[in-house]
């Protein structure tokens, strides 16, 4: 309890409330809607704090649970509760809306009421989505929580924005609805929709297979896993800074957070029948994906298949199905959300003084930026997996965990080290260093106190996760092993099709 509020409850209304206050504030007082979202997305993270802080790391269950009835006909209930796995994503989505608040202060000028509104709302659903364990609030906060991505895309985006929000919501509208069949199969089969007791249920494996084909529609067009990820770069071009960080810090997350709540533990033979299919679309990823970002032109759009390129990691370290593989994928999905939120912040800084994301439009920034040009050339070296930031940690699990199981595995992933340093420094060396090369880089100022806060803040996470990373794995570790048994056991005794 908080404020006398059950805590995960508070966690997640309380930047849908304030959210709503913003748009009641109007336009007409932009002052007051950026202080005031500024003081929900602050207040939001400082609430979702205890979950970390409190949280019992010798506990495989699930904590802080919440339950009350909801649609009671049909069972349904207000189920809210956190596991080692999903509480570093809930403190990851709120830390990352105070962050794209501030972000936006001086950049949007037009409908910022709306616009920080669309944030905080989003915010609240998407920790909604890291905290269900009914699975028709989860679908309820998973869709609802699209109509702010929408319409931040298509409001505040570029100039096609009205394509790249169309796209995005029909992909992953269109998914998520073999996922409601799935819900309601197992329901008929269940009588109810809690998501821990279809963890127990058993099924054939004809049953498991199919269930499982059904969320992953839904989860890895969120991801996104090769093919189904075209929607992502038109997205990340169009939406505003805001959109692009939230995007790929967290919404990204979520597909692959669906895999360890749905897919794995509902259907563990299905998981293990179609682990190599999934284990060909992720080195698919982090390979061709990796030689797709090397050709980009648009920064925005590099740094886009450079996410779904380490996306592919996930993914991989899932299907492996080991503790090191896991825990590793799990720290990738931290990890990049700190590291492809601060890239698209950096692309922001430029964008805001040049109004520009080519790359060739670029060149010597260092000369004229040289703070943000420090910045830049961090974050940079953490896409590309180096030693001591936190990108080299996750990929490294990953790799040890997949040489255990395969060498060709490993060997694969491995090369994203190489493929993400090509691109990456590549990148920074034609828009950082050398001469200037055009004559709105010569009148470029380096960054504010604002900007360098947002940046600093990210560093400092970067750094630290990369240096220590107990204080991330130690959460998540009985919650992974307590998965991974669970996935060991077979539902259905000798599978047969």
């Amino acid at each position: 309890m908080l404020f006398g509020m059950p805590l995960l409850s508070l966690v997640i209304w309380l930047p849908i409330f304030f959210g709503v206050a913003v748009l009641v504030t109007g336009d007409r007082n932009a002052f007051a809607a950026r202080w005031l979202a500024l003081i929900g997305a602050v207040l939001g993270f400082i609430a979702s704090i205890p979950l970390y802080t409190q949280f019992n790391l010798v506990s495989p269950g699930m904590q802080f649970v919440e339950l009350a009835p909801w649609i009671e006909t049909f069972k349904i209930n207000y189920h809210l509760g956190v596991d080692g796995i999903s509480v570093l994503f809930i403190l990851l989505t709120s830390f990352t809306t105070v962050l794209v608040v501030i972000a936006g202060w001086k950049v949007i000028e037009v409908n910022v009421a709306q616009y920080m509104a669309a944030f905080l709302i989003m915010s609240g659903l998407m920790i909604g989505v890291f905290a269900a364990l009914d699975a028709i609030l989860f679908y309820v906060f998973w869709e609802a929580m699209l109509i702010p991505m929408f319409l931040a895309i298509g409001v505040w985006g570029g100039a096609r924005r009205v394509y790249a929000s169309i796209k995005f919501f029909l992909y992953t509208l269109l998914g998520s609805l073999l996922m409601l069949v799935a819900f309601i199969y197992l329901y008929l089969k269940t009588g109810h929709f809690e998501i821990l007791k279809y963890h127990e249920l058993s099924l054939s494996l004809k049953e498991q297979v199919l269930i499982f084909l059904a969320f992953f529609t839904a989860f890895a067009v969120k991801v996104p896993m090769w093919p189904v990820h075209t929607w992502l770069p038109d997205a990340h071009v169009e939406a505003p800074t805001g959109g692009s960080v939230v995007l790929a810090a967290i919404m990204l997350k979520l597909g692959a957070y669906g895999f360890l709540r749905f897919s794995l533990p509902i259907a563990p033979d299905g998981s293990h029948f179609l682990s190599g299919f999934m284990i060909t679309l992720s080195l698919i990823a982090v390979v061709y994906i990796g030689l797709v970002a090397l050709v980009q032109t648009d920064m925005k759009k590099l740094i886009a298949y450079s996410s779904i390129s380490h996306m592919g990691f996930v993914t991989l370290g899932f299907f492996i199905f080991n503790a090191l593989g896991m825990e590793g994928a799990l720290v990738q999905m931290i990890s990049h959300g700190f590291i492809s939120g601060a890239l698209f912040l950096c692309v922001g800084v430029m964008y805001d003084r040049v109004h520009s994301r080519n790359i060739s439009d670029y060149g010597g920034v260092a000369n004229k930026m040289p703070m943000f040009a420090a910045f830049f050339v961090l974050f940079a070296m953490a896409n590309s997996g180096l030693p001591a930031t936190s990108g080299f940690v996750g990929e490294f699990m990953v790799i040890m965990g997949a040489i255990k199981v395969n060498f060709w595995y490993a060997f694969l992933a491995a090369t994203t080290l190489i493929f993400g340093a090509a691109y990456t420094l590549w990148m920074v060396k034609r828009v950082v260093f050398g001469a200037v090369g055009n004559d709105h880089v010569e009148h470029m100022q380096d960054i504010s106190a604002r900007e360098f806060l947002v940046l600093a803040l990210l560093a400092v996470a970067v750094l630290a996760m990369g240096v220590y990373p107990k204080p991330f794995t130690e959460v998540m570790h009985v919650s992974v092993n307590n998965l991974l048994a669970h996935v060991a056991l077979s539902k259905c005794g000798a599978c047969a099709w």
